[in-house]
Formats: structure tokens, sequence, C-alpha cells
């Protein structure tokens, strides 16, 4: 008998239902879990008691915490997003090594004018290329 003629057309969409119905709940559960645990405004007990609240009732778990702290979900995702972004345009910044802002770079000038490493007019000079 082949495996064609014992799964009928129903069976199979059910099936894939209930996987990927599965998949959600795994998937709900790992960010509910990673949630719990990068929560900064819940102490240590709080924690416990939700980690144990989900794993005993998975489906009510979820579905409560995403009621209860839904909105702090998404708030320390925004916050993670933003830590992400400003490391990574720190680490291009330093790996393009781009230069100082004119402000910056004004700075370093007048300092070195004022050390005498540079005249007048070539301060003037260097001044006038970082404006514009």
């Amino acid at each position: 008998m082949t495996l064609g003629a014992e799964w009928g057309t129903g069976e199979v969409l059910w099936t894939m239902i209930w996987f990927f119905s599965f998949f959600i709940l795994i998937w709900l559960l790992i960010m509910v879990f990673s949630d719990i645990f990068r929560s900064h405004d819940l102490n240590g007990w709080v924690k416990a008691v939700w980690v144990i609240f989900v794993i005993l009732l998975p489906f009510i778990g979820v579905f409560v915490y995403l009621i209860a702290r839904g909105h702090k979900m998404s708030e320390h995702a925004m916050e993670a997003a933003k830590e992400q972004d400003a490391a990574s345009r720190a680490y291009i910044r330093e790996a393009v090594g781009t230069a100082a802002s004119p402000a910056d770079e004004l700075g370093r000038l007048a300092d070195l004018k004022a050390k005498g490493v540079i005249d007048d007019a070539e301060f003037e000079r260097l001044k006038a290329k970082v404006v514009g």
C-alpha cells in the first residue's frame, strides 16, 4: 500500500495545520522566554514564577504573558534593535576610519595652532578646507 492511498487531502491539510501551529507555539515560547530573561524590571522570583507558569501551562502561560506584558516585549525588542544598530554603526565607523566631524576637526586645528605646530596661514587654509 502506498502512502498516497493512505492519506486523504483533508488529513494532509490537518497535518500541515498542526505542524505549523506547533511551530508557532515553539516560536512564541522562545520569544516569551527570551523576553522574561532580558527584562530588567522583573526581579528573580517573578521571573521564576513566569517561567514555571509558562512551562506548566504553555498555551495559557504564553497568552497570559502576551496580554500582561506584550507592550514590554515590543519595548525590549526596540531597545535591543537600537543597541545592535548603535554597535554596528560604531564598528563600521571604527573599521572604515571615517573622519571626525567638522567641529572636532576645527578643535584639533585650534589646538595645533595654539601649540605652535601650524602658523596662522596654514590654520586658515586648513580651516577653509574643513568648512567647505
